[in-house]
C-alpha cells in the first residue's frame, strides 16, 4: 500500500461555496478511499478563493486553480464556484484536465437539489477522471473494476447518478484531446434547459428563505394593517362577498409581483450593465433575482394569509357577518375576507418600507456577490502593489547605506 497522502485542494469562492469546502475537508477522505482508490491515503484541504469566483469563464478559472495548486503543492485541485459557467451557448457544469490534475465544478449546474449529495458525487468524479484517467478506456476500466466490487449500477463516464431534473435536462458528457485546459467537460447542450436547470440552481444559491428573516417588519406592518382595516369594516366583507375567484386571483398575483419589485427597486437589486458581464449574463443574474424574491415573497404571502385565516376563524362567526350584511355571506366569501385582507395589506404595508439588514438582502444577488469578490481582488492587487513598493524602497536603503559605507 502506498503510504504516502495524496493531497487535494478544494478552492471555494467566499460566502456559501466555503461552507460547502469546510464540510467536504471532513467527508472526502474516506469516500476517496471507499469509491476512487482504496490503495491510497487522502488529505484533503480547503481554501478560499475570490480568484475562483471572478469569472464566467472556464479558461481563466482553472489556470487561476493552477497556479493554486501549485503553490500549495497539491496532487489534485477542484474549484468549487457558484457562477455559471458557459462555453458558447453550452452551460458548462464541470471540467477536469487529468495531466494537469484540475478541474472546477459549476454549482448552479447542477439544478437545486439535492445539492450536498450531487456535490460529493460531482467531485468524486472529477478527481476519479484527474486520478485514472479520462479517456474512454480509462473510463472502462474504471467501470470494470466497479463492477468487480459489486458496484455495477455506478457509471464511471457520468458526472452524478440521474435523478429528478437530470432526466429532463441530461449533463453529457464530452472528451476533448485537443483542449488546452479541460481533457473532459460535462455540459448540458440545450439552451433552454440548460436556462432552466441554472435558473433553479442559482436560486438555490441564493437562499431565498435568508430572507424571510428580514421580511418580519413587513410581515407585522401588513398583518396589523390587515386585522384593523379589514377584518373591523363591515364594507370591506361585503366586497370580499362580491369577489369572482380570478379577481381575487388578479389581486393576489399584483400584490406579489409588487412586493417583488418595490424591494428591488428600494435596494437597487437590477443589475444594470456593467464591464464585468455580458447582456445575456445580467439577463440571467436579474431573472434569478426575481425568481429569488418571488419563492421568498410567496412563502411570506401564504403564511400572512394562513395568520388571517385564523383571525377570521376566530373572531368573526359567520352568523355576526350575515347579521352585518344587507346579503348573506356565502361560503367561498367568508374565507375570500382573509384572502382579500391578505392582498390588500401586502399592497398598502409594503410601499415604504424596506427590510432592516440590507446587507442580507445584497448578499442573495448575484450581480452583488460579484462586486464584493472585484473589490476584494482589487485591494489584494493594492495590497501587492504596496508591499512590492515598500520592499523596493527597502533594497533602495540597503544599497544606499553600502554606498555611504
Amino acid at each position: 500500500m502506498n503510504q504516502d497522502k495524496k493531497k487535494i485542494g478544494i478552492v471555494t469562492a467566499p460566502g456559501y461555496t466555503k461552507r460547502i469546502g469546510e464540510g467536504l475537508y471532513y467527508s472526502l477522505p474516506g469516500l476517496l478511499r471507499e469509491y476512487v482508490d482504496e490503495g491510497e491515503t487522502w488529505e484533503v484541504e480547503s481554501l478560499e478563493s475570490p480568484l475562483t469566483g471572478y469569472t464566467e469563464e472556464p479558461e481563466e478559472v482553472l489556470e487561476a486553480l493552477l497556479e493554486k495548486k501549485q503553490m500549495q503543492g497539491w496532487d489534485m485541485a477542484v474549484c468549487l464556484t457558484d457562477l455559471p459557467l458557459f462555453r458558447g451557448k453550452k452551460l458548462i457544469v464541470a471540467e477536469a484536465n487529468s495531466a494537469k490534475r484540475v478541474g472546477l465544478l459549476s454549482l448552479p449546474g447542477l439544478g437545486a437539489a439535492p445539492l450536498i449529495k450531487r456535490i460529493r458525487e460531482s467531485i468524486l468524479q472529477l478527481l476519479s477522471e484527474m486520478h485514472h484517467g479520462s479517456s474512454y478506456e480509462d473510463r472502462d476500466r474504471v467501470q470494470l473494476r466497479a463492477g468487480r466490487k459489486g458496484r455495477k449500477k455506478i457509471n464511471a463516464r457520468e458526472l452524478v447518478k440521474r435523478r429528478g431534473i437530470d432526466r429532463f435536462s441530461p449533463i453529457v458528457r464530452e472528451n476533448s484531446e485537443s483542449e488546452k485546459v479541460s481533457e473532459v467537460r460535462f455540459t448540458v447542450d440545450s439552451r433552454l434547459r440548460g436556462a432552466l436547470r441554472l435558473i433553479t440552481g442559482m436560486v438555490r444559491a441564493n437562499r431565498p428563505w435568508r430572507l424571510f428573516e428580514q421580511f418580519l417588519k413587513i410581515l407585522a406592518v401588513a398583518f396589523t394593517t390587515g386585522a384593523f382595516g379589514f377584518i373591523i369594516f363591515s364594507t370591506l366583507w361585503e366586497v370580499s362577498n362580491q369577489y369572482s375567484l380570478w379577481r381575487m386571483i388578479m389581486i393576489n398575483i399584483f400584490a406579489i409581483v409588487l412586493l417583488v419589485f418595490w424591494i428591488m427597486a428600494a435596494h437597487k437589486l437590477w443589475e444594470r450593465k456593467s464591464d464585468h458581464s455580458s447582456a445575456y449574463i445580467r439577463r440571467l443574474y436579474n431573472s434569478t433575482t426575481i425568481v429569488t424574491l418571488l419563492t421568498a415573497v410567496s412563502f411570506y404571502y401564504t403564511l400572512l394569509l394562513i395568520f388571517f385565516q385564523l383571525l377570521v376563524l376566530i373572531l368573526l362567526p359567520i352568523g355576526a357577518i350575515n347579521s352585518q350584511l344587507n346579503s348573506e355571506m356565502n361560503n367561498i366569501g367568508y374565507f375570500y375576507i382573509a384572502w382579500t385582507a391578505t392582498s390588500i395589506s401586502t399592497i398598502i404595508g409594503a410601499l415604504g418600507t424596506t427590510m432592516e439588514d440590507e446587507e442580507v438582502v445584497l448578499s442573495g444577488t448575484y450581480g452583488n456577490r460579484q462586486r464584493q469578490r472585484y473589490e476584494l481582488i482589487n485591494e489584494a492587487e493594492q495590497e501587492k502593489k504596496e508591499a512590492e513598493k515598500e520592499k523596493e524602497e527597502a533594497m533602495q536603503e540597503k544599497r544606499e547605506a553600502r554606498k555611504n559605507g
